[in-house]
């Protein structure tokens, strides 16, 4: 097949209207409480043969595609996550990768095989696809609901790590692999590849991270993308070495990410577009491979049932089996169970059967991408209602607090933005009155599209917008006595 520059120009104009409609998605579905995934999935299907008429059916292409998105969106979800922020919670969230995964796809399984009736192949494949949440899916709902730090570290830790063992369990289920060794060999095959790709993921990033303090490249615009490429880096040594390629990258990202790198804030700001830009072309091709009529009642009632057995009982058994090892309340635990959104990932997970031929993958990939749109759409706005019902969501929550952080390089400080919401007790209290560590200042005030140098006497008001100057290594003292003040005013750390 010929490419000339006719169809070049074609694919720019279609591919740049796509991503521009897909990023006026965002802001819709942030407000309506849904994961954009499902926009961009809709996208797919119109612009598809059924539709549009765009065809595109090619398994093994989009097996290659979706996992090099997904290696992205790991990249960027590394770089991005504070270790202090996730490190409280990443023993529980490992355990749920883990061991969680193996249970959910153990009662899926057994379920699928006895209740609906699809051969044990099938029915354990089912249960491996949909085990993995989607950190893109979880995280675009869960900015809409103000929970503690312990559970989005939970949730966070989870959709990044659980990735790595489902690729290798699909993938051995997949080949017919699984099959031919005794139990004790697969574990050992999984352990192997998920420790080989985070030594792998370990080396290259305190190797990449030393090597880039040391460097001094000619342009800033450099450093995003020598760490992307270290990221990848990971992922292809890994690969080589027959290791988990997606553990790989997300812990060499992770260490990139925590460290005090040049130009911290201008590479996770790229990794952020690109991840972006991932997520837009993995869903919309995701989109292009569904063919509407191929969807019938059939399909849709063993979807719905196979959602019930996942939502209703893997999902539940796997948190409670994992709270086992670390402890959370009843309520916390019934949270994470309703917001294991699965997202993307389950979607492209069947395109492994599919490359590999699989008899009945594509009515695999048919049943799951209607059982993920089906429960996305039912869990994703509830989640708001969800938190309130069990009480994990609290109005004077430090997430409560609208916080973003810019790096100021030259001076090895931060800049901190911060929005104070109606119910925060900050309202009424005075800049002096923050107490912030020494060395830390609010350096301007916006209120009512004003801007204005705050006086220690100015009195702050809800819905004033603040940046605080603070040196990089009082940053999260500064952030700690913001948000405890947010929840108790102004005699915070005085009066129990």
């Amino acid at each position: 097949m010929s490419f000339d520059v006719h169809q070049l120009d074609l694919f720019v104009l279609v591919g740049s209207m796509v991503t521009l409609l897909a990023i006026l998605a965002v802001r819709v579905s942030t407000k309506a409480g849904l994961p954009s995934l499902l926009i961009y999935l809709l996208m797919g299907v119109l612009l598809g043969d059924s539709v549009l008429g765009i065809r595109f059916d090619d398994a093994a292409l989009a097996h290659a595609l979706g996992f090099a998105a997904l290696a992205l969106i790991l990249a960027e979800g590394g770089l991005t996550t504070t270790w202090n922020d996730v490190r409280p919670a990443f023993k529980l969230g490992l355990t749920l990768a883990t061991l969680g995964v193996v249970v959910s796809i153990g009662i899926v399984a057994v379920g699928a095989h006895y209740l609906l009736g699809l051969p044990w192949q099938l029915a354990f494949l089912l249960g491996a696809v949909t085990s993995p949440t989607d950190a893109a899916a979880v995280f675009s709902v869960l900015r809409v609901v103000p929970l503690p730090k312990r559970l989005t570290g939970v949730l966070e830790a989870e959709s990044g790590l659980n990735d790595a063992p489902t690729v290798v369990i699909v993938t051995l289920i997949a080949s017919g692999a699984i099959g031919e060794h005794h139990p004790a060999v697969v574990l050992g095959i999984v352990v192997g590849e998920l420790l080989l790709g985070i030594v792998v993921g370990l080396a290259v990033g305190f190797g990449g991270a030393w090597m880039m303090r040391r460097a001094a490249l000619p342009s800033a615009g450099l450093y995003p993308l020598a760490v992307m490429a270290l990221a990848f880096l990971a992922y292809g040594g890994a690969s080589w070495l027959h290791g988990s390629a997606f553990a790989a990258i997300y812990v060499a990202a992770l260490v990139l990410g925590n460290t005090d790198l040049p130009h911290r804030g201008a590479t996770r700001s790229f990794a952020e577009g690109v991840a972006w830009l991932a997520q837009i072309g993995l869903f919309v091709m995701l989109g292009l491979l569904l063919s509407p009529g191929r969807i019938d009642l059939g399909t849709v009632g063993l979807a719905l049932a196979a959602g019930l057995i996942l939502t209703l009982v893997a999902r539940p058994a796997s948190v409670l089996v994992s709270t086992l090892v670390s402890r959370m309340s009843w309520r916390e635990s019934a949270f994470v169970s309703w917001a294991g959104l699965r997202g993307a990932v389950p979607v492209v997970l069947t395109t492994i059967p599919l490359a590999e031929g699989v008899d009945g993958a594509q009515d695999l990939f048919d049943l799951v991408f209607v059982m993920v749109v089906a429960y996305t759409l039912l869990t994703g706005p509830t989640l708001p209602w969800v938190a309130r019902v069990l009480e994990v969501a609290r109005p004077n929550d430090p997430r409560a607090l609208d916080l973003d952080v810019a790096p100021l390089e030259q001076i090895a400080a931060d800049l901190i933005q911060l929005r104070i919401p109606r119910e925060s007790r900050m309202h009424g209290v005075e800049v002096g009155e923050l107490r912030l560590p020494r060395g830390a200042s609010v350096s301007l005030l916006i209120r009512d599209g004003e801007t204005r140098v705050p006086e220690p006497t100015t009195v702050l008001r809800a819905r004033d917008v603040i940046l605080v100057v603070v040196p990089r290594d009082l940053r999260e003292q500064a952030e700690r006595r913001l948000e405890v003040v947010s929840r108790k005013g102004r005699l915070a750390g005085w009066l129990r």
